[in-house]
């Protein structure tokens, strides 16, 4: 197996917990794809910045250059020296999807958050509670009066509901947009309204295009259905065990261990033949 590309999913599948995996062991998986010229990327609907603080303890290690982001579900590529993509949705779309929710009967205690670049807009009503938590995975929450009068680039949408009706909400959104824009669920009962075409398979190939990498040196890890479209597109694809029953109807393929495990980097270890064992400086 010829690998050059490793990109995994954060939140249920790399993190063994909120903002937690194992440095030490990430640094000696790390240190050997550099030498065998393999990039890794963090593919989330998590923004970039959120991303970067992440991954900064790599940089004791000299390591922060092997890593590059895929964010908010794909609506933002770069890599350590530059952006290579980002796209918004436009006003109109934002007004359009604010709307539907306000005519929504089950969207009455729904929380609307907006990602953008220089920040995370909630309206004045969310509880303090609730952005401590937010802020947990989004940089810079911002509490607004009016979430249409922000002045910003909107990367997307996202509305949070009760976990067990995610799929029902992405649902019915895909049938009011239609093709206009791409729905996904998120994790932690997030849905998220992204532009036309927006997806982490999408994104990858971005970066494919960059460093010239061919799909079948690919390997992707997900959780959840906003990981579809790159476990579907890669034949060297791994569904993590923790996964949803929904997600292992669609997808066969399974990580050797569960997230909170190291699954990711276990199976890496294994496919690519990698030293469990190496010290690291």
């Amino acid at each position: 197996m010829t690998i050059k590309m490793i990109a995994s999913d954060m939140d249920g599948t790399f993190l063994s917990g909120e903002d937690s995996y194992d440095q030490e062991h990430f640094a000696r998986v790390l240190s050997q794809l550099k030498e065998k010229g393999v990039r890794f990327v963090a593919a989330s609907g998590r923004q970039v910045a959120n991303l970067k603080e992440l991954f900064e303890p790599m940089a004791a290690y000299g390591l922060l250059d092997q890593i590059d982001f895929v964010g908010s579900n794909g609506s933002v590529v770069t890599t350590p020296g530059q952006e290579l993509y980002a796209v918004y949705l436009t006003p109109e779309q934002i007004r359009k999807v604010i709307d539907w929710n306000a005519l929504n009967p089950q969207s009455a205690d729904n929380v609307i958050v907006l990602a953008g670049v220089n920040g995370t807009y909630i309206s004045n009503h969310v509880s303090q509670e609730f952005k401590e938590m937010l802020s947990m995975f989004y940089p810079n929450v911002v509490q607004v009066e009016k979430l249409l009068k922000i002045d910003d680039k909107i990367l997307g949408v996202s509305f949070v509901w009760p976990h067990e009706e995610v799929q029902e909400h992405v649902q019915q959104l895909e049938e009011v947009f239609g093709e206009e824009v791409h729905v996904t669920g998120s994790g932690f009962g997030s849905v998220d309204v992204l532009p036309k075409g927006v997806d982490k398979a999408a994104a990858l190939e971005v970066l494919q295009d960059y460093y010239n990498v061919m799909d079948n040196e690919v390997m992707v890890f997900g959780d959840n259905t906003n990981d579809l479209e790159m476990l579907a597109k890669y034949d060297n694809s791994y569904l993590m065990p923790n996964a949803m029953p929904l997600m292992h109807d669609a997808h066969k393929r399974l990580a050797l261990k569960t997230n909170v495990q190291d699954g990711v980097l276990a199976t890496i270890e294994s496919e690519l033949k990698l030293d469990n064992q190496v010290e690291m400086d």
